[in-house]
């Protein structure tokens, strides 16, 4: 199992290296730019994880394995952009792919450190939204997060089942391949057909005012 969630870990950090990649290029960055683009989105959330846990040194800044696979989505990326470009808004689905990855490895490393079930669900939100959050950062645009897109509620869902089923000791397997599926399957439904939380709406007249 523990192999199992280094290996889904990785996979993770791929994809959401590539996430970062592709918006390093559409944004015209250099081959540096892009590669940084590409790390800081795959280790962000894990890296705010692990600090807040007390797992140091965290484990994306430990031997190679991070920062290697990172590198390898970004140069990828990099060099064979019009191949991935072929994928259907491949940042969205790239990054949905990361998010049910991370919250629910997030989740399950959060309770392992001996967290409750609160804390643990949300820093596997937090390991979800960290590396997006990250890269948007870092190409002046608003986070996803932040916008209508069910976002950061698709991470909480994911990290949510973990927790339920560590709660009701369910077989870790299954509980994390629901977890991964549940998480990637509201984030996708929510970027096909549009669904979004309320969004707020200003006063036009009260602005002006002030």
């Amino acid at each position: 199992m523990d192999l199992f969630l280094i290996a889904l870990d990785l996979v993770g950090t791929f994809v959401f290296a590539i996430s970062g990649a592709t918006v390093g290029v559409r944004h015209r960055l250099d081959l540096f730019g892009v590669l940084v683009l590409s790390f800081a989105a795959a280790v962000s959330g894990g890296i705010i994880r692990d600090v807040l846990i007390g797992a140091t040194p965290p484990a994306a800044l430990v031997g190679w394995n991070y920062l290697g696979t990172s590198c390898l989505a970004g140069i990828i990326t990099f060099f064979r952009y019009q191949s991935i470009k072929k994928l259907r808004n491949p940042v969205q689905i790239f990054d949905a792919l990361g998010l049910a990855v991370f919250a629910a490895t997030g989740a399950t490393k959060a309770l392992a450190f001996g967290l409750g079930p609160v804390s643990a669900t949300l820093l596997g939100m937090l390991s979800g939204i960290g590396g997006g959050m990250m890269r948007d950062i870092l190409v002046a645009r608003t986070p996803v997060v932040l916008r209508s897109d069910l976002y950061a509620v698709a991470a909480l869902a994911g990290a949510s089942v973990i927790v339920v089923g560590n709660t009701f000791a369910l077989p870790k397997l299954p509980v994390l391949l629901v977890s991964v599926g549940l998480c990637f399957g509201l984030r996708f439904m929510a970027i096909h057909y549009r669904w979004s939380l309320p969004v707020a709406s200003p006063d036009p007249d009260r602005d002006a005012d002030q």
